[in-house]
């Protein structure tokens, strides 16, 4: 983070610490987010595919309803069709790299303010500042990878 460019222009470094620790907040406030939904999703469609398959064995077990018979075989197929849909979206690793982004976010917020209490006003610098910023860029440049290389990967088959 450059002293003269950017929207920033003219900040003391301790205005400085403070919009950087602002920007660490919103990255981790994102992770937070996409970690609950990602979290969600995966935990209902274990729960739905849980649900039809018992929901299924137990109605195969009443033979003899061939109305029953029926709508097993239609939660079977529901069922797989659920088992098929997590490993696609891959919501599980999603929301596991979401919870390691909001660790790295909130260590950086945690060792920035360490750093802004434990140096006087005039002492705070530029380059103590730019050490932080490097790894906030980090934790979103290792994000973007991580999230582009699970994206590229193949679908696991359910069926092996």
């Amino acid at each position: 983070m450059q002293p003269n460019s950017g929207p920033g222009v003219g900040l003391s470094p301790r205005e400085t610490a403070a919009l950087l620790l602002d920007k660490i907040r919103q990255g981790n406030d994102y992770a937070r987010g996409k970690k609950l939904r990602f979290r969600r999703s995966a935990s209902v469609i274990k729960m739905l595919t849980l649900a039809l398959s018992a929901a299924s064995t137990v109605i195969l077990g009443l033979q003899n309803l061939n109305t029953w018979a029926g709508l097993a075989f239609a939660l079977v197929a529901v069922g797989t069709l659920l088992g098929a849909l997590e490993p696609f979206f891959d919501w599980r690793s999603r929301w596991i790299l979401m919870e390691e982004a909001q660790y790295r976010f909130q260590r950086l917020a945690d060792d920035l303010e360490y750093l802004m209490a434990s140096t006087a006003v005039d002492d705070l610098t530029y380059d103590q500042l730019g050490e932080v910023f490097e790894r906030y860029q980090r934790v979103w440049d290792d994000l973007s990878r991580t999230w582009l290389e699970h994206r590229r990967e193949p679908t696991p088959s359910t069926s092996a």
